[in-house]
Order: C-alpha cells, then structure tokens, then sequence
C-alpha cells in the first residue's frame, strides 16, 4: 500500500511510538525523583518519632538509658528500645559520646558488623539538620537522615534512619511499565484509526483534484478550470495547476491552428500541381502548352519547399538545434546589401526605396541569418505597399545598440491585428483578402524574431491601418573587450 495515506498514518505511528516512549521516559524519571522524595519523607517521620518519644520521656523526668552491663555502657530503656527495634527500617540511636545506644530489628539481621559501624560513623559525621545523602548499607543504596534532640543535656546524640531506595524505585517502574503494557496497545490502535480517518480527510482535496484532471486532460476539456479549495497549499497547487492548463490550452490550440494552416498552405499547391501534372500528361494537349503546365508545377514545388524549408527551420528553432555561426559582423554592410536586393525588388514593383541613414556597427552574429532577417523584412515591406508607394530603410547607433528599421506606406495593419503578427501562419485578412497574389505561408516574420532573439535583441512594429507599418530591429553592439556569451539553443561559436 504505497499511498499517501498510508505513508501518512504509518509515520504518524512513528512519531506516536517515538513521542510515547519519550512520555514514559519523563514519566519514569519523575516518578523516580517522586519515590526518592517519598523516601525521604517516610526517612524524617520515623525519625521524628523516635525523637518525639524521647522527648516526651526526658520531659516527663524518667530515665532514657540504663547500664545493664558496664563492659557494654548505657542503652536506652526497654520501651525505647523495643520502640527502635519495630522499626521497619534501619534506625540507629547513638549517644553523646558517639556509642550505639539502639538499633531496630532490620539493621540487626541485615547488616555486618563493618556496616554497622558505618552506619554509625556516617551518621555521626553527617549533619544533624534533617537533611538526606546516599549511603550504600548491605549491597544497595539508602537513603540516610539524621535527626538530633533540641535538649543540649539529652542522652541521645543522633538518630539516623536509612531506608532502601531502590524497592521503591522498582516499584515505580513495575506500576509504569504495567500501564504503558495495558494502555499503549489501546492507544497505539486508537492512534492509528484517528490517524488513518485523519490523512483520508486531509488528501481528501487531492483526489478530488485528480478527479477533476482525469476529466479535463482528456484532450476536449482544456477549457476547464479546477474549482477553489480551501487551504493556502491546496490553493497554490489548483492555482498552479490552473495555469498550467492554460498553457496547455494555448499550445494545443496552438498545435491545432498550425497543423490545419500547414495543411491548408500544401493542400492548394498540391491540387494545382495535380493539375498541371495530368495536363502536361495529356497527349492531345500542345507542346507549348505542356512545357507551362510543367512551369506551373515547377513553380508550385518550389514554394512548397519554401514551406517546407521554413517548418523545418521552426522545428530546428523549437528544439534549440537552430545553429547560429557566430563572428563580428558589419551590419552596415548587410543592410548595404539587403538595400541593393529591395532597390531591384522594389523597382520591378514601381516602389521607392531608399536608405537615408546608415551608421556603421558592429553585431556579434551569424551574418547569414541576419542577412535572412533583414531581407525578410524588406520584402515583406515591398509586398504590401501599393504600386507608387516607398520603402525606407535605416541603421541608426545607439549607446549600447543599435535599430534596424524598415518603414512603408503600405496597407499597414489594424490595430486587432499587431498582437498575432508574428505568429505562425497568422495573415491579416486585409492584407490576405487585397494582395493576395503576393501572399506568402505567415511563417516569415515568426522565424525574423527567432532569429532577432537567438541574437540576444528582439524585433517590434507599429503599424496603422492605411498608414504603413514600422518594423524594428534591436541588436546588443559588438564589444571586443567583452567575453560574449552565446543564448541557449545550441548555437555555435565561430
């Protein structure tokens, strides 16, 4: 079960499992320094009751010692010392002098001579306050307090009871460990219940996301969007996710738009070199007439290698393997050059053209694409100004750049227009619907901004219905103190 839930309430278990062992590990420690202080309590109280039941006696007159034998010296009373005796622990009472005057039944059976005698010696070095310290009396640690008589005259020094620790510290750990046993289980299950119900509830939006892109990646659906979900996470993935349905909207449409406009641009020069072929094979049909049929299908089959050529230059262009072989270029002799060509062109089309200003600069580049570009550029100017109309063309420095322009007064391009220029395949109508016979795929000014902005500039217009249309060029200068860094796509350098 590799699910998020799962994962979710498997890790969950894990930090229950960690954070319970962490609670019992607190629990046991203060249930630890509970039993030492409890310990002591129960240390002070029989202390002080052997104290208070020697002091009742000397307050009453009657004697607290006797000598039954003078080779032993003096012990306390026989109802004092069967008091001392029944204590449950280890009690000692010594006299001023530092002898042992009693000690209860447990010291007696329990412990050695030698540990006796530490008992006494450690309690006679220890102070008299109340106050506990460990001692270790017959293999295990006590805890040892010592209480003295407020009566400086008194008989009895010290008294000093020791009580093992370590009973009560196993205690606390049995008493612990049988709850953890008996609730952990219980509560490890209900954990893991509440948990599973939990991270249902809480990827309960993802799956309904899922739902919902099930529905809508099917290739019709793209229009839709994911609904809101509450939650500032859920929200930036459906706002993500959103957006990235919009780019697939646009590049599906993009797609569908491409392949219908490719196959309209083959589907008329294929019909009519059908034609010409079956006309220049028809054997009644005159010499003459076969070799224009011919001519026709010649022309047909050149423009759409054109089409061709320029898809796949697109293609190269989309996949980054557009290769640009970079040098120093002279633009003022490209734009030289490409003026010459429109002059020609523009002449057979009853146009001026001119080039009023040309400013030398230098462009790190590939002077054929940019040649390319220009060209491009200029003759797409002279197809659509009308016959008596004029083309200009200037290069003009800047600072740091340098603007290759392209004026008319040509047809131009309305306003709704300008936005789709240089997209693929994209023809205005006007322009289609009036000049037609001069029109060419829509694929010319898309490869001119790629080849623009695989030169690190780019390419703009402005245009106005009627008025002619203004192309520009931006081109980052040549610095020959400067390392040029080539733009991805796969670009070589000369």
């Amino acid at each position: 079960m590799n699910t998020i839930r799962f994962q979710l309430t498997v890790r969950f278990a894990g930090a229950l499992l960690i954070t319970m062992f962490a609670f019992a590990l607190a629990v046991w420690e203060a249930r630890r320094s509970g039993a030492a202080e409890e310990v002591r309590r129960t240390a002070r109280a029989e202390a002080d009751i052997v104290l208070a039941v020697l002091r009742q006696t000397e307050a009453s007159g009657q004697p607290v010692t006797i000598v039954r034998d003078p080779a032993v010296g003096p012990v306390l009373t026989a109802d004092l010392r069967s008091l001392v005796e029944g204590m449950p622990d280890y009690v000692a009472v010594l006299a001023q002098d530092g002898r042992l005057l009693a000690l209860s039944a447990a010291a007696v059976s329990h412990l050695s001579s030698d540990e006796s005698r530490l008992l006494d010696s450690t309690a006679l070095a220890a102070p008299a306050g109340g106050s506990a310290r460990l001692i270790t009396l017959d293999e295990q640690p006590m805890l040892l307090v010592i209480r003295q008589p407020l009566a400086t005259r008194s008989a009895v020094s010290r008294i000093a009871v020791a009580i093992p620790i370590q009973p009560v510290e196993q205690e606390a750990v049995r008493e612990l460990i049988g709850t953890l046993v008996v609730i952990a289980p219980l509560l490890l299950l209900v954990s893991l219940a509440l948990g599973y119900a939990i991270a249902g509830r809480a990827i309960q939006p993802v799956d309904k996301i899922i739902n919902e892109l099930h529905a809508i990646t099917d290739g019709r659906s793209l229009h839709r969007r994911l609904a809101a979900i509450e939650g500032a996470e859920m929200q930036r993935l459906v706002s993500t996710l959103n957006e990235m349905l919009e780019r697939l909207e646009s590049s599906f449409g993009a797609l569908r738009r491409f392949t219908a406009d490719a196959s309209h641009e083959l589907k008329t020069p294929l019909a009519v070199l059908r034609a010409d072929v079956e006309r220049a094979m028809t054997e009644s049909a005159p010499r003459a007439e076969r070799l224009v049929a011919l001519e026709e299908a010649l022309h047909e089959i050149t423009r759409m290698a054109d089409l061709v050529e320029s898809l796949l230059t697109l293609a190269r262009a989309d996949e980054g393997r557009f290769d640009l072989h970079r040098e120093p270029v002279d633009l003022a002799v490209i734009v030289r050059d490409v003026f010459e060509t429109a002059s020609i062109l523009g002449e057979s089309a009853e146009l001026t053209v001119t080039l009023p200003r040309l400013e030398p600069a230098m462009v790190y580049g590939d002077s054929t694409r940019l040649r390319h570009l220009f060209l491009n550029l200029a003759t797409n100017a002279i197809k659509y100004t009308p016959r008596g109309g004029s083309v200009e063309l200037t290069l003009l420095r800047h600072e740091r750049t340098v603007a290759f322009n392209v004026r008319d007064s040509g047809i131009g391009i309305s306003a709704g227009d300008l936005p789709h220029v240089f997209e693929r395949f994209y023809r205005a109508d006007r322009a289609r619907s009036r000049l037609s016979e001069r029109g060419g795929f829509g694929l010319g000014l898309a490869i001119a901004q790629y080849i623009a902005e695989a030169h690190g500039g780019s390419i703009a217009v402005r245009s106005r219905l009627t008025r002619g249309s203004t192309f520009t060029v931006t081109l980052p200068i040549y610095e020959p103190a400067t390392e040029v860094v080539a733009p991805a796509g796969g670009e070589k350098q000369a």
